[in-house]
C-alpha cells in the first residue's frame, strides 16, 4: 500500500520497487543517481554509489535489520498488525538477520563446513548434473531454460550440501518458488499465504531430515555440522532454508541472466568461442551487469554521519547493488556487457564485509561450468521468445527463457574446463 501511494505521487523509489522498475530499474537508478551519493526518499535513504555502499556495507556501525519487515508510516501499522509475522528463513537465528557478535558466531561452523576440499568435491557433483541435464535435452528441440536447466543445477548441488534425497528436488524446487517472494518488499497478502504454507512444509521436512542425520550422518556439509554440535536444532533448521532459498534462487538466476545475455549478444558470445579463458570473467560480468541480489538495506545502529549527512541512530539505507555496479565512477561505459571488462570483479553482488556471501566461490563455479557447457553442446541455441523476468526485485531474474537448441554436439567433460 505505501509503495503503491509514493508510486503514484511520483516518488522514485517507490516506482522503481513497483512494477515498472521490476521491468527495468535502471532508468530509476539513474535518476536516483543524479540526486547525489545519499538520498533522501519519503521512506528510506537511498545509495546507487559504488564506493558508499561499499563502505556502508563494511562499516560496523550499520547492521542488519533484526526483522524482515519495513519501518511503516503508523496510519497503516494497525492494518499490518494483523497479518502475524512470518515464519521467515531471513529471520532470527538465520544470519541473514543477524549482527555481530552473534552473527560471527552462528557463520563461523558454517563458512568452515564450506572447506576447499568439500568445495572441489562439489565441482565433480556441478560436472555430472550438468551433463545428465544436457543429455536429457533434445537435438533440436526447445525448452523453457529455467525450469529445465538453470534451477536444476543449483538444486542438485544444494540436495549434495544438505544430504537430502534426490527424488526431493521437485518438491523443493515448488516450495523454493512460493518462498523466494518473502525476501522481497511489499508482497501481496495471497503471495504472503503461498508462502507461510510452503515455510510450514519445509519446516516440517527440516525437523524430520536433521533427525534422520542425527541417527544416520552422512558425508554432507549438514551431517558435519550436525555432528559438530555448534549449532542447536532450531540454528540448524534456519540456516539450511538459507542454503535452500539463498543458494538456489541467486546461482539459478545467475545462469539465467548469463544464458539471455549472450543469447542476446552474439557478438559477445562469439568472442568467447574465440577466447575460452575468458569464461571466468564472462560470468563475473553478468554479476556486475545483473546482479541476482538487486539491493540490500543496513541500518545504523548509532547516531553517525555518512556522505556528509548525519544520520539517527535506526535511519535505515537502501543501498542498490544493481546501482552500485553500474557506477560510471568505477566502470566505463557501465552500461554496456563486456565480457572482456577488465575489472568486472569489482562488482559487489555477492555483498562485502561480514554478511559477504560464503557460497560466492561456489555460485561462480557453478555458473561457469554449467553456462559454457550449454553452450559447447548447443552452439546454434537461440531464443525462442522474450525471456520474462519475475515479479520480484530483491532476487532479480528470469521465470522462463523460452529457447530453441538446434543441434547438440557431443563433447567429453574434459573439453568444458
Amino acid at each position: 500500500m505505501v509503495l503503491r501511494v509514493q508510486s503514484r505521487k511520483g516518488d522514485t523509489f517507490a516506482r522503481m520497487m513497483g512494477p515498472e522498475g521490476i521491468a527495468d530499474p535502471h532508468p530509476y537508478i539513474e535518476t536516483i543517481r543524479s540526486q547525489g551519493r545519499l538520498v533522501k526518499t519519503p521512506l528510506p535513504w537511498v545509495t546507487c554509489d559504488h564506493a558508499l555502499v561499499r563502505s556502508v556495507l563494511r562499516d560496523d556501525r550499520f547492521g542488519v535489520r533484526s526483522s524482515a519487515r519495513v519501518q511503516i508510516p503508523k496510519v497503516l501499522q494497525k492494518f499490518a498488525n494483523r497479518v502475524p509475522p512470518p515464519a521467515n528463513p531471513a529471520d532470527p537465528p538465520a544470519m541473514l538477520r543477524m549482527n555481530p557478535p552473534d552473527h560471527t558466531a552462528m557463520r563461523k561452523p558454517v563458512v568452515s563446513a564450506f572447506t576447499p576440499r568439500a568445495v572441489k568435491k562439489l565441482r565433480d557433483t556441478v560436472e555430472t548434473v550438468t551433463e545428465e541435464l544436457l543429455d536429457a535435452m533434445p537435438s533440436g528441440g526447445s525448452i523453457e531454460l529455467v525450469e529445465s536447466f538453470a534451477s536444476r543445477v543449483p538444486i542438485a548441488i544444494i540436495f549434495d550440501i544438505l544430504g537430502m534425497p534426490r527424488e526431493d528436488q521437485e518438491k523443493f524446487l515448488a516450495w523454493g518458488k512460493d518462498m523466494t517472494p518473502m525476501l522481497d518488499v511489499g508482497i501481496s497478502r495471497r503471495t504472503y499465504g503461498r508462502a507461510m504454507q510452503a515455510a510450514q512444509s519445509l519446516n516440517d521436512y527440516l525437523d524430520r531430515h536433521i533427525e534422520k542425520l542425527r541417527r544416520e550422518p552422512g558425508d554432507d556439509i549438514l551431517s558435519n555440522l550436525v555432528r559438530s554440535g555448534d549449532l542447536d536444532h532450531y540454528a540448524l533448521k534456519a540456516n539450511a532454508s538459507i542454503v535452500i532459498g539463498a543458494g538456489f534462487e541467486t546461482t539459478a538466476n545467475l545462469i539465467g541472466h548469463c544464458v539471455s545475455l549472450l543469447l542476446r549478444l552474439p557478438e559477445q558470445l562469439d568472442r568467447l568461442r574465440a577466447e575460452p579463458q575468458l569464461w571466468p570473467n564472462a560470468v563475473e560480468e553478468a554479476l556486475r551487469y545483473e546482479p541476482p541480489v538487486f539491493i540490500t538495506a543496513r541500518q545504523a545502529l548509532t547516531d553517525l554521519e555518512l556522505a556528509g549527512v548525519q544520520l539517527p541512530q535506526g535511519s535505515m539505507v537502501m543501498l542498490s547493488l544493481a546501482g552500485a555496479n553500474r557506477d560510471p565512477a568505477v566502470f566505463t561505459d557501465p552500461q554496456r556487457f563486456d565480457v572482456a571488462r577488465p575489472n568486472a570483479n569489482e562488482h559487489l553482488s555477492f555483498s562485502y564485509g561480514v554478511h559477504a556471501c560464503f557460497g560466492a566461490s561456489l555460485a561462480r563455479m557453478e555458473a561457469t561450468h554449467a553456462v559454457r557447457a550449454l553452450f559447447e553442446r548447443f552452439p546454434d541455441m537461440r531464443a525462442a521468445a522474450p525471456p520474462r523476468l519475475r515479479r520480484q526485485l530483491t532476487f532479480r531474474g528470469y521465470a522462463q527463457v523460452p529457447v530453441h537448441l538446434g543441434r547438440k554436439v557431443q563433447v567429453t567433460p574434459s573439453t568444458v574446463a
